[in-house]
């Protein structure tokens, strides 16, 4: 998470372009709208990319990370997708994106060549978090790169105020329940 929060906090400070590409679910729209939402409060706009759900099927594909690398996207989150997809996110890595993928699928003991991967289904993670759906994932990374921006002056100068992250949990919420993760500690909340 503190590898990705920083890769995303300093892209935002440099002015880079971030893309994201998210799944079409509810937990996946969800996601991508916390994401985008958070991006707009912290003075950044950011590429969305959902795929077609007939033409080009559930997942990252190359297309896709062909058509926002042509955009200039520097850095490419995958929310509520990624994980297993191998040569996808491989790919996208080759063409120069620092990709992130932002994930709540079981994992494979093998992970995708990725800038990071944050997904409490890995099979090193310790966060006790396994039933968060990828909307919690997506919220709590926006908790992660609003502090990284702090911690770097982002605020500092009084141009910008800081996100009000609260203000996002009404999608938190949707994702969580639509996705039918078991509702106990931080997804009761």
């Amino acid at each position: 998470m503190d590898k990705a929060a920083d890769r995303i906090a300093d892209a935002i400070v440099n002015r880079e372009k971030i893309a994201v590409f998210g799944d079409y679910d509810v937990d996946g729209a969800t996601s991508t709208a916390v994401l985008k939402r958070f991006f707009q409060m912290a003075g950044h706009d950011i590429r969305v990319y959902i795929p077609d759900r007939i033409d080009e099927g559930y997942g990252p594909n190359i297309n896709a990370f062909e058509t926002l690398k042509s955009e200039g996207a520097k850095v490419c989150l995958t929310v509520d997708c990624g994980i297993t997809a191998f040569e996808p996110i491989e790919a996208g890595t080759d063409m120069g994106m620092d990709m992130i993928i932002l994930d709540h699928h079981a994992a494979e003991p093998r992970l995708p060549k990725s800038y990071a991967c944050v997904n409490a289904n890995r099979l090193d993670d310790e966060s006790g978090l396994r039933h968060l759906a990828a909307v919690g994932i997506a919220f709590l990374t926006c908790v992660a790169v609003n502090r990284s921006l702090r911690q770097k002056g982002y605020y500092d100068s009084g141009e910008r105020s800081e996100p009000r992250l609260p203000l996002l949990l009404d999608l938190v919420a949707l994702g969580t329940v639509c996705d039918v993760v078991p509702l106990t500690d931080v997804n009761r909340v």
